[in-house]
């Protein structure tokens, strides 16, 4: 039996059968579009849905999205299996130079409540 971690997920060779569940993290990802990446949301609009997919190929999936009105264009939620992943994807992005993005990690309301009971 060879059980190794692999980004959230458990590879298994053999012949019992493995349970494992995968706690993934919550991410919020606040972006603004550069002038490049203005021009090309104008000429492509359907690059939003592109970029979504690429995402989902470097180990994140996103939840939810919404354009905004204000100081960031768009709001976006993530989830992700650690940290890892998240910086992962988050420089791939940046890198294109058509965007800037803040990007905050989530804790459940309840986690956070039972976390300030503890002793």
């Amino acid at each position: 039996m060879n059980l190794r971690p692999e980004l959230g997920k458990v590879i298994f060779h053999g012949k019992a059968k493995v349970s494992v569940e995968v706690i993934m993290g919550v991410y919020i990802v606040l972006s603004k579009l550069t002038q490049e990446g203005w021009k090309t949301l104008k000429s492509r609009p359907d690059r939003l849905k592109e970029v979504n997919k690429e995402i989902t190929n470097m180990g994140a999936k996103v939840l939810d999205q919404y354009a905004l009105l204000g100081k960031y264009d768009f709001i976006t939620i993530l989830e992700a299996p650690d940290l890892e992943t998240v910086s992962k994807v988050m420089v791939s992005l940046a890198s294109r130079g058509t965007l800037e993005t803040m990007t905050m990690a989530t804790i459940p309301v309840d986690e956070f409540i039972r976390s300030l009971k503890e002793k």
